[in-house]
């Protein structure tokens, strides 16, 4: 059986759980290795049998631990060129060049018994992605930092059983919060991140290709609210004439896991 779960989610830091009989994977690790490992051990899982990091892009809040857990745990990375050599050009991150496994964005690739399609996503980073994850006919989706959804990325998310999708701000806190007015049109960009309404206009058009679960990831702490997030996800797909029981709705939190969603 197919499981996954959001470590930790938000601006903040950014981690995920993937599981299988056979397979353990992170996606991101963007907080401190004891925190991976204290919510690892919450799962019942060691940090030694996890079988490969996978790291969507460069930014700190994605990769904060990922050279520390790789070294100490024996740890495979897969990763892009280009992100991997983002990451060299900060000298505080060590990698050991044997762990390290080159994907391609838009090219399938595995890990024991699950098939991984890195697909491109909207963001200021080197080559950012997100990834579908198989597993027999079940498929996953994890997508985080993107600043559109463009017709290729549905096409990516369509046919998920569980989407993992950034719900980062809300647009009216957004303009009223404090953040310099170059931040706030980095964050608004269509290179930056998701705004809650595009967040539920998406997940109301995966619906129709069978999506049941939906978890919502990577919300901003001073922009967004768990509370705001997950009302306005419901709101569009009241417009679209889904009922709130036609799909499982979630926010991550911030600094917990969140619940291990059995993927059958």
């Amino acid at each position: 059986m197919l499981k996954c779960c959001s470590l930790y989610s938000g601006s903040t830091g950014n981690s995920f759980f993937v599981q299988t009989e056979n397979t353990n994977i992170l996606v991101d690790a963007g907080v401190s290795c004891r925190k991976i490992e204290s919510a690892l051990k919450a799962l019942q899982v060691a940090p030694n049998e996890i079988n490969g990091i996978l790291v969507t892009h460069e930014h700190i809040d994605h990769t904060k631990s990922i050279g520390i857990l790789s070294t100490k745990y024996n740890i495979p990375i897969y990763i892009n060129t280009e992100t991997f050599n983002a990451l060299q050009q900060n000298k505080k991150m060590l990698f050991d060049s044997l762990k390290v496994n080159f994907f391609k964005n838009n090219i399938t690739f595995k890990i024991n018994d699950l098939k991984i399609y890195p697909f491109s996503t909207p963001h200021d980073a080197a080559n950012p992605c997100g990834f579908n994850i198989f597993k027999d006919n079940k498929k996953i989706s994890i997508a985080t930092d993107l600043g559109h959804v463009s017709n290729n990325i549905i096409k990516c998310l369509e046919n998920s059983s569980l989407v993992m999708l950034e719900a980062n701000y809300d647009s009216n806190v957004l303009q009223y919060s404090s953040y310099p007015y170059m931040l706030k049109k980095r964050i608004s960009g269509p290179n930056g991140h998701l705004e809650n309404c595009v967040t539920g206009k998406t997940i109301a058009h995966l619906v129709n290709s069978g999506l049941q679960n939906a978890l919502l990831i990577h919300l901003s702490k001073e922009n967004n609210f768990p509370e705001l997030a997950y009302k306005t996800v419901l709101e569009e797909l009241q417009k679209t004439n889904h009922s709130d029981e036609c799909i499982s709705l979630s926010v991550a939190p911030r600094d917990l896991p969140s619940d291990l969603f059995p993927v059958s």
